[in-house]
């Protein structure tokens, strides 16, 4: 006769067996224990996609960028892959009373812009990636200008990591964050929740980055490699939407240019 406490023993071995999360830290446990009934209480979350999520080793995943809100909805996207998130994001986030302590605990990654700590991001990265971690990269570096909302043309941050350490790299779309909060509406932040949001998100296939594999890592070769996954990940943000994306991606530094010459 089997002992049930030995079977559901072995259930539970099985289980941690089966979830390749490694153990997720008390912080990272709060942002769990909040994010998730958040998220079923006040969305309508509509995930695709998710069999082209490495279950287990480093990868980095390339999401557009469309709302203040979007690094939520992307966060809790990738614990429902059973991988725990980690981002590069703001260091002025890491500052602030409260958030600042439960992200860095929660092992997410500051971004040093224009200072002499900006190398520190990407060394972290690689570093995260090599543990076996699925980072997050905003290949835009900021949330889109373009006015239908279309990825920009991206940094080179995400194809430099993934060239170094020979890892995937996932596009990661999503479409409705925007309805949460809507951004450079105004200087106050307005989050309507009511009625609830239907949110989606896709992951697509690997991007096939195989061509410049090898390569010595030069600005022209990474420039190159960066405008596969902008185009894979604007395809993908297209099979979200059932829109075909633009053929030439919206350059923020061109229009900024031209405003100035303006």
């Amino acid at each position: 006769m089997t002992d049930g406490r030995n079977e559901h023993q072995e259930a539970a071995v099985d289980a941690r067996q089966a979830d390749p999360r490694p153990p997720r830290g008390f912080w990272f446990g709060v942002i769990v224990a909040i994010v998730k009934p958040f998220m079923i209480v006040f969305t309508k979350c509509r995930f695709t996609g998710r069999e082209n999520m490495p279950r287990t080793g480093g990868v980095v995943y390339v999401p557009n960028h469309l709302s203040h809100f979007d690094p939520v909805l992307l966060g809790y996207f990738i614990w429902e892959c059973r991988r725990i998130p980690r981002f590069l994001g703001k260091a002025s986030l890491f500052k602030l009373p409260v958030l600042g302590k439960i992200i860095t605990s929660a092992g997410q990654i500051p971004v040093y812009r224009d200072s002499t700590q900006a190398a520190d991001a990407f060394r972290d990265a690689v570093a995260a990636v090599e543990r076996g971690e699925c980072v997050g990269v905003y290949p835009e570096g900021t949330i889109t200008r373009d006015p239908e909302m279309w990825p920009m043309t991206g940094k080179t941050g995400a194809a430099r990591i993934a060239l170094m350490t020979g890892c995937p790299v996932v596009p990661v779309a999503n479409w409705g964050a925007q309805e949460i909060i809507k951004s450079y509406s105004g200087k106050r932040i307005r989050i309507r929740l009511l009625p609830r949001k239907t949110l989606l998100v896709r992951a697509g296939a690997p991007v096939d980055l195989s061509a410049f594999a090898g390569k010595p890592l030069t600005n022209e070769l990474l420039h190159e490699a960066t405008e596969v996954i902008m185009t894979r990940l604007a395809e993908t943000l297209g099979e979200l939407r059932g829109e075909t994306p633009p053929k030439e991606l919206y350059d923020l530094r061109k229009a900024r240019e031209g405003e100035d010459k303006a």
